[in-house]
């Protein structure tokens, strides 16, 4: 990252909240005006954690594909992407270029039968979340949401057959 030049960075949580930290990182977060010493620690018997106000919170990565981070601190789960800023602002770009759809219906990609329904109707859900499982030639497949939504109809039935290309899911883009 040095090569960039970059810094700061930014933190985007699911909801669309924007954290920005400078680089290099610091041991010490500012909540409001005040600043906070914290320090990412990690022992054999606690695991990793981070330690503020001479307390233990216990933290692990679950899931990281490229700059997508789902982490679980102190047993809550938080997902959130790291951008620098100009994926920052190439992110806005393509957002505003894009059509906006209404919706967006979710096929299945082959002939199979539905194991598990993952949502309701009225779930907020995001982008690479499972919608639902689907069997096929003996194999388990995870069918994530290809955007960011509200799930307005679930088509798909448990241990219903499907066909490739038969609606399971229809979501409103957000």
């Amino acid at each position: 990252m040095n090569n960039l030049q970059i810094k700061k960075l930014y933190a985007l949580s699911s909801e669309k909240r924007k954290f920005r930290f400078a680089l290099p990182l610091r041991n010490k977060i500012r909540i409001g005006k005040r600043d906070y010493v914290v320090s990412l620690r990690s022992d054999e018997k606690y695991g990793t954690y981070i330690f503020w106000k001479n307390r233990k919170y216990p933290v692990e990565i679950v899931r990281s594909r490229q700059n997508k981070y789902e982490i679980l601190f102190n047993d809550i789960s938080y997902i959130f992407t790291v951008e620098t800023p100009f994926s920052l602002q190439r992110m806005k770009v393509l957002n505003s270029k894009k059509g906006r759809a209404e919706n967006e219906s979710v096929k299945a990609p082959m002939p199979g039968k539905l194991i598990d329904i993952c949502v309701r109707e009225g779930s907020e859900i995001l982008r690479g979340q499972p919608l639902v499982i689907l069997e096929a030639m003996k194999m388990q497949n995870e069918i994530q949401s290809p955007v960011n939504g509200t799930v307005i109809k679930v088509l798909a039935r448990p241990n219903s057959n499907v066909m490739k290309d038969d609606i399971l899911v229809e979501i409103k883009v957000h």
